[in-house]
């Protein structure tokens, strides 16, 4: 009776589904997407924890800065970024999902500034801040009309931009309002173009290098699919605010 009862347990051990395999995943702070609140740990990470549970997989979290997250992504040491843009030179080394919600890049100046984006042409001469190794679009990062200095995070390019550093930030204004609000930063003190730079898409992203790689970012899609379906997408997406 034991023997059959250890080979009944071994076989209930091995039967899919019933362990589930872990996967990494790691970003910068990117509120209300990516936060440090375990309590409320943001829509992209909630998304992909779900939907990858529908799929089998738990996921491991862990914040880090965003250089070193996509990094450590691309040389497969950690499997997944949760919010990633679009760029074609990142299909070098990324497998990308289907798309799950949109952000809008926007510039962000002092308040009082009367500058409004049309195009690049109205940046000639001007210092805009932009964060390391984030897709702002080839056609933006290759002009050299205007300055680019690099830091790490948005924190960093408000403070700059208020002390008179930097002429322009941009970021998605979600985005940026939820990190002035964290921060404890007056957001009457910055203002918003009314055109945005681009719209960005948000994919979920695994490496090349990981020989797993691809076969994530297809269960994440089936997962995604069904979350959509079960009504759990809605209700992690309302809980954050956004609609």
């Amino acid at each position: 009776m034991k023997k059959i009862f250890t080979v009944g347990l071994l076989f209930l051990l091995m039967a899919p589904g019933v362990m589930a395999r872990t996967l990494t995943a790691a970003q910068d702070p990117w509120p209300p997407f990516v936060t440090t609140d375990a309590s409320m740990p943001g829509i992209s990470v909630e998304l992909l924890t779900e939907a990858m549970k529908t799929q089998g997989y738990d996921v491991e979290f862990k914040i880090m800065p965003w250089a070193r997250a996509l990094d450590s992504v691309s040389k497969g040491t950690i499997d997944l970024l949760p919010a990633t843009w679009y760029t074609e030179a990142r299909t070098d080394f990324l497998h990308y999902s289907d798309s799950y919600l949109t952000n809008e890049l926007t510039f962000i100046k002092r308040a009082g500034d009367s500058f409004q984006f049309s195009d690049l042409s109205g940046l000639d001469g001007k210092t805009v801040g932009i964060i390391r190794d984030y897709g702002y679009g080839d056609a933006f990062l290759a002009s050299d009309s205007f300055d680019k200095p690099e830091a790490n995070n948005l924190v960093t390019n408000l403070k700059k931009l208020l002390a008179n550093r930097i002429d322009l930030t941009l970021e998605d204004k979600v985005v940026a309002l939820s990190v002035m609000k964290e921060e404890g930063m007056d957001a009457n003190a910055f203002a918003f173009t009314n055109k945005p730079l681009s719209s960005k898409p948000l994919h979920v992203t695994s490496g090349k290098a990981n020989p797993d790689g691809d076969l994530f970012i297809n269960a994440y899609n089936k997962g995604l699919e069904a979350i959509k379906a079960n009504g759990t997408f809605d209700k992690i997406v309302e809980k954050y605010g956004i609609k």
